[in-house]
């Protein structure tokens, strides 16, 4: 009798079960979507936004274009959602909704801000020059988009001024890998990335740099004539650089500054440049000699081994 009372008892409470909770769910449905005026939502959502409940905000901000989607207010409420979304530090939401204003939207007052908010969202998002530049790259082009079409736009400044900056961090980047090149002795590899520098970035601080780097893999290279010609643009460009003392060092074989001490970290005894330039230039006396008394040059130092 028992089991039988409870298949029974198990037919009855279950679909009664499954119905409350059907009814609950209904019920919290329309709680969720409950269909009210414009002008609540908004100020509900640029409430949230001033207590920088962002997330709140945002969806506060989408419930105005669902629910009242031909209202004055939506065009308002897409752009404030982007907003409220940037805020959170949620870009890629922020950057999706910016788009779809820009798309829908093409001649809104507010488009240039708009650009400007999608540039920054990838702005905020750019990382150190050791790692990857994708987002520097598409911080660069919303900037550019934003000056070439609204030049007099007041976010155009600020947008000049991040481009710049995004510049020097590209710039960075080739210094970088150009850097990681010539301590491996891979000197040409090296060289495209510094000519890329002064070619392409050459509005950037990492110029003078890039030219004194060039004059090392010249003469690393045994391409003296190079060297001294892109010393003397280094020269001409940047004479009170502390990069152009180094390379006059380097060209003409002459110490100007005492060398520095070497760092409290690093035990080991090291050469500077111009240590390896004069010990590279003995070596080569050297077996000039040997050739010329018949001997067999020494070759415990090559020519290319700079550091």
């Amino acid at each position: 009798m028992k089991p039988i009372f409870l298949r029974t008892l198990t037919r009855i409470v279950t679909p009664v079960a499954i119905g409350i909770f059907l009814v609950a769910c209904s019920s919290d449905k329309e709680e969720e979507y409950k269909e009210s005026p414009v002008e609540q939502l908004y100020n509900d959502g640029h409430n949230a936004l001033l207590a920088k409940e962002y997330k709140d905000a945002a969806k506060k901000f989408d419930e105005v274009e669902r629910q009242h989607p031909y209202s004055i207010w939506a065009t308002k409420a897409q752009l404030m959602a982007a907003y409220a979304h940037y805020e959170n530090e949620k870009y890629d939401e922020a950057v999706v909704a910016l788009d779809r204003f820009i798309q829908l939207h093409p001649s809104n007052k507010d488009v240039p801000y708009a650009i400007y908010l999608k540039g920054l969202s990838y702005y905020e998002q750019i990382s150190d020059v050791g790692r990857d530049q994708m987002m520097t790259d598409l911080a660069q082009k919303s900037f550019r988009e934003l000056i070439k079409r609204f030049p007099t736009s007041k976010y155009a400044r600020d947008a000049r001024l991040k481009l710049d900056l995004t510049f020097d961090h590209l710039a960075g980047k080739e210094m970088e890998i150009g850097r990681y090149y010539t301590s491996r002795n891979q000197c040409i590899a090296a060289l495209s990335r510094f000519k890329t520098v002064v070619q392409k970035y050459d509005t950037t601080t990492h110029v003078p740099e890039a030219l004194h780097r060039m004059v090392e893999c010249y003469l690393q290279l045994g391409l003296d004539d190079e060297a001294k010609r892109t010393a003397a643009v280094l020269g001409h460009n940047f004479p009170g650089s502390q990069w152009y003392i180094d390379t006059y060092q380097l060209v003409e074989r002459k110490r100007i500054r005492a060398k520095e001490d070497p760092s409290w970290y690093w035990p080991f005894e090291e050469k500077d440049a111009l240590e390896a330039l004069e010990e590279q230039d003995g070596i080569k006396a050297e077996n000039l000699q040997k050739a010329e008394d018949g001997e067999k040059p020494s070759d415990s130092d090559s020519w290319w081994k700079f550091w």
